[in-house]
């Protein structure tokens, strides 16, 4: 695979991965695409300032070598991308990891609740 596609791969096989986590019990990111763009807009708007402002002071540079060369504005379409997979990527296993605690949880909650006659019967 030539050099400048390796990061949009990268991209592509990180959302590949998560994707299945969409359909964990009570994951539902692809599904509430108003819950997702309210995750995501407010982290790419300021990543995107900060990425501007790097450029503009010549902290940093984007090596050719690594990026198709489509841009917009100043920034490689592969930045771009980035700052939309990788939040994706982390809200699919923040709600998957969630799901599975709320059911393990629940699962242990039913398991190891004293009976309520027991519980009234310390009370007295």
């Amino acid at each position: 695979m030539p050099d400048q596609w390796q990061y949009l791969a990268l991209m592509a096989a990180c959302l590949l991965i998560t994707l299945p986590l969409e359909f964990f019990p009570g994951v539902r990111v692809w599904r509430a695409p108003r819950r997702l763009a309210a995750a995501l807009l407010p982290v790419i708007a300021v990543f995107v300032v900060w990425d501007l402002i790097g450029i503009a002071r010549e902290h940093w540079d984007f090596n050719p070598r690594y990026v198709t060369g489509l841009q917009l504005g100043p920034l490689p379409i592969e930045e771009l991308v980035f700052f939309v997979a990788i939040p994706i990527c982390t809200v699919l296993t923040w709600e998957a990891v969630g799901s599975i605690l709320r059911l393990v949880g629940g699962a242990r909650g039913r398991d190891q609740a004293p009976d309520r006659a027991e519980e009234q019967e310390g009370v007295r």
